[in-house]
């Protein structure tokens, strides 16, 4: 389920996604490739907006 009408993520989803970015920033300032926890976040983010367009689909 949807945190808000205008935001297809969960809560859960949400949390994952801040966690991810604050792991993200260190390893940023350490100088280390972010690549893979990047393309963690963007599964998160297709996968909600996926489940939300198919929700909204259905009457």
């Amino acid at each position: 389920m949807a945190a808000t009408d205008r935001d297809p993520h969960s809560i859960g989803e949400i949390v994952r996604v801040v966690v991810l970015g604050a792991r993200i920033t260190r390893r940023e300032a350490k100088g280390k490739s972010t690549k893979r926890l990047e393309n963690r976040v963007d599964a998160i983010r297709e996968k909600a907006q996926a489940r939300e367009d198919n929700r909204r689909k259905k009457p």
